[in-house]
Protein backbone atom coordinates (compact mmCIF):
# COMPACT_ATOMS: atom_id res chain seq x y z
CA UNK A 1 0.00 0.00 0.00
CA UNK A 2 1.63 3.27 -1.08
CA UNK A 3 1.43 6.61 0.68
CA UNK A 4 -0.36 7.89 -2.42
CA UNK A 5 -3.16 5.34 -1.91
CA UNK A 6 -3.57 6.34 1.74
CA UNK A 7 -3.64 9.99 0.67
CA UNK A 8 -6.31 9.17 -1.91
CA UNK A 9 -8.47 7.57 0.79
CA UNK A 10 -8.09 10.63 3.02
CA UNK A 11 -8.96 12.89 0.09
CA UNK A 12 -12.11 10.89 -0.69
CA UNK A 13 -13.29 10.99 2.93
CA UNK A 14 -12.61 14.72 3.32
CA UNK A 15 -14.09 15.71 -0.06
CA UNK A 16 -16.18 18.93 0.01
CA UNK A 17 -19.67 18.49 1.45
CA UNK A 18 -19.19 14.87 2.48
CA UNK A 19 -19.29 13.01 5.80
CA UNK A 20 -19.17 9.44 7.06
CA UNK A 21 -22.10 7.15 7.87
CA UNK A 22 -21.34 4.94 10.87
CA UNK A 23 -23.15 1.62 10.33
CA UNK A 24 -20.88 -0.52 12.50
CA UNK A 25 -23.33 -1.46 15.26
CA UNK A 26 -22.42 -4.65 17.11
CA UNK A 27 -24.88 -7.52 17.30
CA UNK A 28 -26.08 -6.34 20.71
CA UNK A 29 -26.55 -2.72 19.67
CA UNK A 30 -28.46 -3.40 16.48
CA UNK A 31 -30.64 -5.93 18.30
CA UNK A 32 -31.71 -3.18 20.70
CA UNK A 33 -32.55 -0.85 17.82
CA UNK A 34 -34.46 -3.53 15.92
CA UNK A 35 -36.37 -4.45 19.06
CA UNK A 36 -37.82 -0.93 19.20
CA UNK A 37 -39.44 -1.46 15.79
CA UNK A 38 -40.37 -5.11 16.49
CA UNK A 39 -37.97 -6.58 13.95
CA UNK A 40 -35.95 -9.73 14.84
CA UNK A 41 -32.20 -9.20 14.58
CA UNK A 42 -31.52 -12.03 12.11
CA UNK A 43 -28.61 -12.02 9.67
CA UNK A 44 -31.03 -11.55 6.76
CA UNK A 45 -32.80 -8.61 8.42
CA UNK A 46 -29.49 -6.94 9.22
CA UNK A 47 -28.34 -7.43 5.64
CA UNK A 48 -31.63 -6.15 4.22
CA UNK A 49 -31.57 -3.05 6.42
CA UNK A 50 -28.00 -2.11 5.64
CA UNK A 51 -28.40 -2.82 1.93
CA UNK A 52 -31.39 -0.47 2.00
CA UNK A 53 -29.20 2.24 3.54
CA UNK A 54 -26.25 1.79 1.21
CA UNK A 55 -28.28 1.62 -2.01
CA UNK A 56 -30.06 4.92 -1.31
CA UNK A 57 -30.03 6.81 -4.63
CA UNK A 58 -27.69 9.79 -4.50
CA UNK A 59 -26.22 8.89 -1.10
CA UNK A 60 -22.70 9.31 -2.45
CA UNK A 61 -23.35 13.02 -2.99
CA UNK A 62 -23.20 13.55 0.77
CA UNK A 63 -21.48 10.45 2.21
CA UNK A 64 -17.81 9.80 1.43
CA UNK A 65 -17.36 6.70 3.57
CA UNK A 66 -19.30 4.09 5.53
CA UNK A 67 -17.98 2.31 8.63
CA UNK A 68 -19.06 -1.34 8.47
CA UNK A 69 -19.29 -4.14 11.03
CA UNK A 70 -17.32 -7.35 10.38
CA UNK A 71 -20.47 -9.25 9.36
CA UNK A 72 -21.55 -6.58 6.87
CA UNK A 73 -18.16 -6.35 5.16
CA UNK A 74 -18.51 -10.06 4.30
CA UNK A 75 -22.15 -9.94 3.15
CA UNK A 76 -23.63 -9.60 -0.34
CA UNK A 77 -26.66 -7.65 -1.48
CA UNK A 78 -29.84 -9.31 -2.67
CA UNK A 79 -28.43 -9.49 -6.22
CA UNK A 80 -25.18 -11.11 -5.08
CA UNK A 81 -23.09 -7.93 -5.16
CA UNK A 82 -20.57 -7.76 -2.29
CA UNK A 83 -21.46 -4.91 0.08
CA UNK A 84 -18.10 -3.12 -0.41
CA UNK A 85 -18.70 -3.17 -4.18
CA UNK A 86 -22.21 -1.79 -3.66
CA UNK A 87 -20.70 1.13 -1.77
CA UNK A 88 -17.96 1.77 -4.33
CA UNK A 89 -20.63 1.95 -7.05
CA UNK A 90 -22.02 4.96 -5.14
CA UNK A 91 -18.56 6.53 -4.92
CA UNK A 92 -18.40 5.67 -1.20
CA UNK A 93 -15.27 4.30 0.49
CA UNK A 94 -15.84 1.16 2.63
CA UNK A 95 -14.40 1.20 6.15
CA UNK A 96 -14.44 -1.22 9.08
CA UNK A 97 -14.74 -1.12 12.87
CA UNK A 98 -11.80 -3.11 14.26
CA UNK A 99 -11.89 -2.79 18.05
CA UNK A 100 -13.43 -5.59 20.11
CA UNK A 101 -15.31 -3.48 22.61
CA UNK A 102 -14.46 -2.46 26.15
CA UNK A 103 -13.38 -4.36 29.26
CA UNK A 104 -13.10 -3.09 32.86
CA UNK A 105 -9.90 -1.28 33.73
CA UNK A 106 -8.55 -3.23 36.76
CA UNK A 107 -8.59 -1.28 40.04
CA UNK A 108 -10.50 1.61 38.45
CA UNK A 109 -14.23 1.06 39.12
CA UNK A 110 -16.63 2.12 36.36
CA UNK A 111 -13.80 2.80 33.92
CA UNK A 112 -13.00 0.76 30.81
CA UNK A 113 -10.32 0.25 28.20
CA UNK A 114 -10.87 -0.91 24.63
CA UNK A 115 -9.49 -4.29 23.58
CA UNK A 116 -8.60 -5.77 20.21
CA UNK A 117 -4.90 -5.11 19.58
CA UNK A 118 -4.00 -8.83 19.63
CA UNK A 119 -4.05 -10.13 16.07
CA UNK A 120 -5.04 -6.72 14.70
CA UNK A 121 -2.45 -6.67 11.91
CA UNK A 122 -3.73 -9.99 10.56
CA UNK A 123 -7.37 -8.86 10.75
CA UNK A 124 -6.56 -5.64 8.94
CA UNK A 125 -4.82 -7.51 6.15
CA UNK A 126 -7.97 -9.58 5.63
CA UNK A 127 -10.24 -6.53 5.83
CA UNK A 128 -8.19 -4.77 3.20
CA UNK A 129 -8.46 -7.82 0.95
CA UNK A 130 -12.25 -7.71 1.44
CA UNK A 131 -12.36 -4.08 0.33
CA UNK A 132 -11.95 -1.86 3.41
CA UNK A 133 -9.76 1.21 2.99
CA UNK A 134 -10.07 2.80 6.42
CA UNK A 135 -10.73 1.61 9.97
CA UNK A 136 -12.16 2.86 13.26
CA UNK A 137 -11.30 2.24 16.92
CA UNK A 138 -13.42 3.71 19.74
CA UNK A 139 -12.22 4.57 23.23
CA UNK A 140 -14.85 5.30 25.90
CA UNK A 141 -14.30 7.85 28.66
CA UNK A 142 -16.90 8.63 31.33
CA UNK A 143 -17.08 11.82 33.37
CA UNK A 144 -17.94 11.38 37.05
CA UNK A 145 -16.46 11.55 40.54
CA UNK A 146 -12.72 11.19 39.94
CA UNK A 147 -13.36 10.11 36.35
CA UNK A 148 -11.85 9.81 33.91
CA UNK A 149 -8.71 8.99 35.86
CA UNK A 150 -5.30 9.80 34.44
CA UNK A 151 -4.67 6.07 34.07
CA UNK A 152 -7.85 5.55 32.08
CA UNK A 153 -7.03 8.43 29.73
CA UNK A 154 -3.47 7.20 29.24
CA UNK A 155 -4.36 3.55 28.67
CA UNK A 156 -6.99 4.41 26.08
CA UNK A 157 -4.75 6.95 24.35
CA UNK A 158 -1.94 4.41 24.10
CA UNK A 159 -4.30 1.79 22.64
CA UNK A 160 -5.62 4.29 20.08
CA UNK A 161 -2.06 5.18 19.07
CA UNK A 162 -0.95 1.56 18.67
CA UNK A 163 -4.06 0.81 16.63
CA UNK A 164 -3.40 3.82 14.37
CA UNK A 165 0.20 2.81 13.79
CA UNK A 166 -0.82 -0.76 12.91
CA UNK A 167 -3.49 0.54 10.52
CA UNK A 168 -1.03 2.69 8.61
CA UNK A 169 1.46 -0.18 8.42
CA UNK A 170 -1.28 -2.38 6.93
CA UNK A 171 -2.43 0.22 4.41
CA UNK A 172 -5.63 1.49 6.04
CA UNK A 173 -6.37 5.05 7.14
CA UNK A 174 -7.14 5.03 10.89
CA UNK A 175 -10.04 6.95 12.40
CA UNK A 176 -9.13 7.70 16.02
CA UNK A 177 -12.25 7.96 18.20
CA UNK A 178 -11.86 9.10 21.83
CA UNK A 179 -15.50 9.42 22.92
CA UNK A 180 -16.19 11.46 26.04
CA UNK A 181 -19.65 10.18 26.94
CA UNK A 182 -22.63 12.50 27.23
CA UNK A 183 -24.03 10.24 29.99
CA UNK A 184 -24.01 11.80 33.44
CA UNK A 185 -24.78 15.02 35.26
CA UNK A 186 -21.46 16.75 34.60
CA UNK A 187 -21.35 20.41 33.66
CA UNK A 188 -20.59 22.02 30.33
CA UNK A 189 -17.29 23.30 31.76
CA UNK A 190 -16.32 19.82 32.95
CA UNK A 191 -17.02 18.38 29.50
CA UNK A 192 -14.76 21.01 27.94
CA UNK A 193 -11.89 20.36 30.36
CA UNK A 194 -12.04 16.57 30.04
CA UNK A 195 -12.30 16.71 26.24
CA UNK A 196 -9.22 18.91 26.06
CA UNK A 197 -7.26 16.69 28.48
CA UNK A 198 -8.17 13.57 26.50
CA UNK A 199 -7.20 15.08 23.16
CA UNK A 200 -3.85 16.28 24.50
CA UNK A 201 -3.03 12.78 25.73
CA UNK A 202 -4.21 11.11 22.53
CA UNK A 203 -1.97 13.26 20.34
CA UNK A 204 0.97 12.81 22.70
CA UNK A 205 0.55 9.04 22.32
CA UNK A 206 0.16 9.30 18.54
CA UNK A 207 3.39 11.29 18.37
CA UNK A 208 5.26 8.75 20.48
CA UNK A 209 3.93 5.92 18.29
CA UNK A 210 5.19 7.78 15.18
CA UNK A 211 1.76 7.91 13.55
CA UNK A 212 1.68 10.04 10.40
CA UNK A 213 -0.92 12.68 11.26
CA UNK A 214 -1.60 13.59 7.63
CA UNK A 215 -2.79 10.00 7.04
CA UNK A 216 -5.29 9.71 9.92
CA UNK A 217 -8.65 11.22 10.88
CA UNK A 218 -10.06 12.19 14.28
CA UNK A 219 -13.58 11.34 15.50
CA UNK A 220 -14.11 13.26 18.76
CA UNK A 221 -17.09 14.27 20.86
CA UNK A 222 -18.49 17.76 20.65
CA UNK A 223 -18.38 19.64 23.95
CA UNK A 224 -21.89 19.38 25.43
CA UNK A 225 -23.12 19.23 29.05
CA UNK A 226 -24.06 15.92 30.62
CA UNK A 227 -27.43 14.56 29.57
CA UNK A 228 -28.65 14.60 33.19
CA UNK A 229 -27.10 17.93 34.17
CA UNK A 230 -30.20 20.00 33.42
CA UNK A 231 -27.87 22.55 31.84
CA UNK A 232 -28.95 24.06 28.53
CA UNK A 233 -26.47 25.74 26.20
CA UNK A 234 -26.83 27.24 22.75
CA UNK A 235 -25.43 25.75 19.56
CA UNK A 236 -23.11 28.74 19.40
CA UNK A 237 -21.73 27.95 22.87
CA UNK A 238 -21.19 24.30 21.90
CA UNK A 239 -19.34 25.45 18.79
CA UNK A 240 -17.16 27.92 20.68
CA UNK A 241 -16.16 25.43 23.38
CA UNK A 242 -15.55 22.64 20.89
CA UNK A 243 -13.37 24.78 18.64
CA UNK A 244 -11.38 26.00 21.65
CA UNK A 245 -10.57 22.41 22.63
CA UNK A 246 -9.57 21.51 19.10
CA UNK A 247 -7.35 24.55 18.64
CA UNK A 248 -5.53 23.79 21.87
CA UNK A 249 -5.01 20.07 21.32
CA UNK A 250 -5.26 18.96 17.68
CA UNK A 251 -2.30 19.59 15.34
CA UNK A 252 -3.02 21.35 12.06
CA UNK A 253 -1.49 18.38 10.20
CA UNK A 254 -4.62 16.31 10.87
CA UNK A 255 -6.66 16.60 7.64
CA UNK A 256 -10.15 15.97 8.99
CA UNK A 257 -12.23 15.94 12.15
CA UNK A 258 -15.46 13.92 11.94
CA UNK A 259 -17.65 14.47 14.97
CA UNK A 260 -19.66 11.69 16.56
CA UNK A 261 -23.22 12.50 17.56
CA UNK A 262 -22.90 10.68 20.90
CA UNK A 263 -26.54 10.62 21.99
CA UNK A 264 -27.54 14.00 20.60
CA UNK A 265 -30.85 14.26 18.77
CA UNK A 266 -30.88 14.20 14.97
CA UNK A 267 -31.56 17.90 14.50
CA UNK A 268 -29.44 18.89 17.49
CA UNK A 269 -26.35 17.15 16.09
CA UNK A 270 -26.89 18.85 12.72
CA UNK A 271 -27.38 22.30 14.29
CA UNK A 272 -24.23 21.92 16.39
CA UNK A 273 -22.17 20.87 13.37
CA UNK A 274 -23.46 23.86 11.44
CA UNK A 275 -22.59 26.28 14.25
CA UNK A 276 -19.08 24.83 14.45
CA UNK A 277 -18.51 25.37 10.73
CA UNK A 278 -20.04 28.85 10.77
CA UNK A 279 -17.76 29.98 13.59
CA UNK A 280 -14.70 28.28 12.12
CA UNK A 281 -15.35 29.95 8.78
CA UNK A 282 -15.94 33.40 10.25
CA UNK A 283 -12.75 33.45 12.28
CA UNK A 284 -10.50 31.30 10.12
CA UNK A 285 -10.04 29.11 13.18
CA UNK A 286 -9.95 25.68 11.55
CA UNK A 287 -7.07 24.20 9.58
CA UNK A 288 -9.04 20.94 9.42
CA UNK A 289 -12.13 19.75 7.57
CA UNK A 290 -14.95 19.72 10.16
CA UNK A 291 -17.49 17.07 9.24
CA UNK A 292 -19.71 14.32 10.66
CA UNK A 293 -19.50 10.59 11.33
CA UNK A 294 -22.96 9.90 12.72
CA UNK A 295 -24.76 6.62 13.39
CA UNK A 296 -28.10 7.19 15.12
CA UNK A 297 -28.29 10.86 14.09
CA UNK A 298 -28.32 9.71 10.46
CA UNK A 299 -29.99 6.31 10.73
CA UNK A 300 -32.74 6.71 13.34
CA UNK A 301 -35.38 8.35 11.10
CA UNK A 302 -34.69 5.85 8.29
CA UNK A 303 -34.92 2.90 10.67
CA UNK A 304 -38.28 4.13 11.96
CA UNK A 305 -39.57 4.58 8.39
CA UNK A 306 -38.31 1.15 7.28
CA UNK A 307 -39.63 -0.99 10.17
CA UNK A 308 -38.52 -4.19 8.43
CA UNK A 309 -40.99 -3.84 5.55
CA UNK A 310 -39.83 -4.05 1.92
CA UNK A 311 -42.71 -1.76 0.97
CA UNK A 312 -41.15 0.98 3.13
CA UNK A 313 -37.74 0.80 1.44
CA UNK A 314 -38.07 3.88 -0.76
CA UNK A 315 -39.62 5.99 2.00
CA UNK A 316 -36.78 5.08 4.36
CA UNK A 317 -34.21 5.92 1.69
CA UNK A 318 -35.78 9.33 1.14
CA UNK A 319 -35.53 10.02 4.87
CA UNK A 320 -31.85 8.96 4.96
CA UNK A 321 -31.09 11.04 1.87
CA UNK A 322 -32.64 14.08 3.53
CA UNK A 323 -30.68 13.68 6.76
CA UNK A 324 -27.45 13.16 4.83
CA UNK A 325 -28.17 16.25 2.72
CA UNK A 326 -28.88 18.41 5.77
CA UNK A 327 -25.66 17.30 7.48
CA UNK A 328 -23.75 17.99 4.27
CA UNK A 329 -25.13 21.53 4.40
CA UNK A 330 -24.14 21.80 8.07
CA UNK A 331 -20.63 20.67 7.19
CA UNK A 332 -20.55 23.74 4.91
CA UNK A 333 -22.18 26.09 7.47
CA UNK A 334 -25.29 26.38 5.25
CA UNK A 335 -27.91 24.58 7.36
CA UNK A 336 -30.91 26.17 9.01
CA UNK A 337 -33.70 24.66 11.10
CA UNK A 338 -36.21 25.82 8.48
CA UNK A 339 -34.81 23.20 6.09
CA UNK A 340 -36.13 20.46 8.38
CA UNK A 341 -39.60 21.25 7.06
Amino acid sequence: MSIQELEATVAALTAPGKGILAADESFGTIEKRFRKINVPSTEENRRSYREMLFSTPGLGEFIGGVILFDETLRQRGSDGTPIPQLLRAQGIVPGIKVDKGTVPLPNFPDEVVTQGLDGLAERLAEYRYLGARFAKWRAVLRIGAGMPSRRCITENANALARYAAICQAQGLVPIVEPEVLIDGDHSFASAAQVTEDVLHQVFHALHEQRVTLELMLLKPSMVVPGADSGESVSAEAVASATLACLRRAVPAAVPGIFFLSGGQGNEEATAHLNAINVQAGQAGQAPWVLSFSYARALQAPALEAWRGEAANREAAQRVLHQRARLNSLARQGRYSAALEQ
